[in-house]
C-alpha cells in the first residue's frame, strides 16, 4: 500500500469527486440526513410514544446515527467497489486492498465532519468535558478499522456471489434498530434476569461498543469502562486479520470471476 500510494490517491479523489459530482454543497448533503432521522426519531419515541425520558435526546441520538450512518455506508459502498472497478483490477497491477479501502475512506470524510460539529455542542450542552476526550480519536481509528475489515470481507464476497450487496442491505434494517442508537441496553424493559439477551445485544453486536464508548466520551463526560475497550481492541484486530485473510484468498481469481 505504501509502494503505491499515489495510485490509492488517485482512487481517494476519484470517489470523492463521484460522490459529490454535481452537488452544489457537496459534503453538507451528507450532514443533512443524519439531522432529518435525529429530529424524525426524537419526535417519535420522545413526544409521540413516550418512550424514552434520556435527557437531551437529540444529542444522545446524534452520536449513535453518526457511528451507526459511517459504519453502514462503508460496507454498502464497499461492497460492489472491486465489480464497478472490474476494468482496473483487469488490467493494472496493485494491492486490490485499495478499492474498498479508498471507499472506506471517502465514507470518512463526512463522519469526520459530523464528529467535529457534535463535539463541541455535545462539551456545552452535557459539559462532558474530561479525561475521556483522549480516548476519541484512538476509538475513531479502531472503529475506521473495523469497518474496512469488514468492507474487503464484503467486496470480495459480492465480487464471487453477486446477492451479498442485496442481501447486506437487507441485513442493515433490522441491524440498525436491535444497535443501542435510540435506548440505553440498561433501560430496556424485560431484560432484567435475562443476562443471555443483554450479552448478545452487548457483545454479539461489534457495532455497539463502538457507540457506548463514543456515547460515554461526548454525552455521559466518561471514560468508557475497560470491558468495552479492551472489546473494541480484540473485535477490530479479528475484523482486519480475518479480513485480509478473506480477501487475500479470494482475490487470486478476481480477474475472472469479474
Amino acid at each position: 500500500m505504501l509502494r503505491y500510494r499515489y495510485l490509492f490517491e488517485q482512487m481517494f479523489r476519484r470517489e470523492l469527486r463521484a460522490k459529490y459530482k454535481g452537488s452544489a454543497l457537496g459534503v453538507v448533503w451528507y450532514l443533512v440526513n443524519p439531522l432529518i432521522l435525529m429530529a424524525v426519531y426524537t419526535v417519535m419515541f420522545r413526544y409521540l410514544l413516550k418512550a424514552v425520558a434520556i435527557p437531551d435526546y437529540p444529542l444522545f441520538l446524534i452520536v449513535g446515527l453518526v457511528v451507526w450512518t459511517f459504519f453502514s455506508q462503508s460496507l454498502l459502498a464497499a461492497s460492489t467497489s472491486l465489480v464497478e472497478q472490474a476494468s482496473l483490477v483487469a488490467t493494472v497491477r496493485f494491492p486490490r486492498e485499495a478499492i474498498p479501502a479508498a471507499v472506506v475512506s471517502v465514507q470518512l470524510v463526512p463522519f469526520l465532519v459530523l464528529l467535529a460539529v457534535a463535539t463541541p455542542i455535545a462539551l456545552v450542552v452535557r459539559d462532558s468535558f474530561g479525561a475521556g476526550l483522549l480516548l476519541l480519536a484512538p476509538i475513531v481509528v479502531c472503529l475506521f478499522a473495523l469497518a474496512l475489515g469488514l468492507a474487503l470481507v464484503v467486496s470480495v464476497g459480492h465480487a464471487y456471489f453477486r446477492d451479498v450487496q442485496p442481501v447486506l442491505a437487507a441485513a442493515l434494517l433490522p441491524w440498525f434498530f436491535v444497535t443501542p442508537i435510540f435506548f440505553r441496553l440498561e433501560d430496556l424493559p424485560g431484560l432484567e434476569g435475562q443476562p443471555v439477551i443483554e450479552a448478545l445485544l452487548r457483545w454479539g453486536n461489534p457495532i455497539a461498543p463502538f457507540i457506548e464508548a463514543v456515547r460515554d466520551i461526548l454525552y455521559s463526560g466518561a471514560v468508557p469502562q475497560a470491558a468495552t475497550l479492551l472489546y473494541i481492541v480484540a473485535v477490530t484486530a479479528v475484523a482486519v486479520v480475518g479480513g485480509l485473510a478473506v480477501f487475500r484468498r479470494g482475490e487470486r481469481e478476481l480477474a475472472v470471476v469479474l
